[in-house]
């Protein structure tokens, strides 16, 4: 199974341009393009969050334009730039975005998708009117109870923000609430294959309780490396990326994941293969 994720789109209304220079809507078309014409097609795509950059129902009417040219199916969860009821209403056939956890007056977008060999699980890391992310009670005893459902598929679940340090300061500075507690929950459950992330808008990994949490590149623009606690809030034109989530057992007796960094290429048309020769180890 082929599981492709993408994030941080940042769709703002037609003609404009995000933080008066990013031409996001560009960037997520060329990034479809380039999914669709993937040797392997993927079984479903995951985008983690910061669809609009500003939750305006333009936006993702803008956004559900461009993704409903994906010849895979998709599933979304919400980022801190996401409006929830803006993005449920604009999708309205994405019937899961209406599965919400109720905690503290807010309703949390959370599912799981059983669908495939991998088991999706969706959890909504996003409090309005906040920039960091994190877990309350009643979405750590929801994930729980999910995975206790069903110990036995590999399973992936998907937040809009990594419950680590980056290490780019300005994304640091609002650490993720009861990280603890949802490594806790993770190292409970073996079956968890990976974590993976939007929000930092560039690839990352990192040990988590008994798995790896990664992050996803940027589709609208990526955060320079820039690995200080005084990274100021910037972010660079770098091609939009995406990750390539990926179940065999080529080399073990049981199927494991491995997770695999991809670049968009300007047009999806110069996308091309050439074979390798002359491989053999030198004598």
């Amino acid at each position: 199974m082929i599981i492709v994720q993408i994030s941080d789109f940042h769709i703002i209304p037609d003609g404009a341009l995000a933080y008066e220079v990013a031409d996001t809507i560009d960037a997520l078309k060329k990034t479809i393009n380039y999914i669709n014409s993937l040797s392997t097609p993927p079984d479903v795509v995951i985008v983690t969050g910061d669809i609009a950059d500003r939750g305006r129902k333009e936006s993702y009417r803008l956004a559900q334009e461009i993704l409903s040219q994906l010849k895979s199916p998709f599933y979304m969860i919400p980022g801190n730039h996401d409006h929830k009821d803006n993005l449920a209403e604009v999708f309205s056939n994405h019937q899961y975005l209406h599965n919400r956890v109720h905690e503290n007056g807010v309703d949390y977008i959370c599912y799981s998708v059983d669908d495939f060999p991998v088991r999706i699980i969706g959890l909504d890391t996003s409090t309005p009117g906040a920039h960091g992310g994190g877990l309350g009670d009643k979405r750590l005893q929801w994930l729980d109870g999910k995975l206790a459902e069903n110990t036995k598929r590999p399973t992936m679940v998907f937040t809009h923000h990594p419950p680590f340090a980056s290490g780019f300061g300005h994304m640091d500075l609002e650490p993720f609430v009861s990280r603890k507690e949802f490594r806790q929950i993770i190292e409970k459950h073996p079956h968890v294959e990976r974590v993976s992330c939007g929000h930092i808008h560039r690839a990352a990994s990192m040990q988590f309780g008994n798995t790896i949490a990664t992050t996803c590149p940027g589709v609208g623009m990526q955060i320079p490396i820039y690995l200080s606690p005084a990274a100021p809030s910037e972010f660079t034109l770098e091609p939009p990326g995406f990750l390539a989530h990926y179940l065999h057992n080529i080399w073990e007796d049981n199927p494991k994941i491995i997770t695999h960094v991809g670049t968009v290429a300007d047009h999806a048309e110069q996308y091309s293969e050439y074979p390798f020769f002359d491989f053999v180890s030198p004598s």
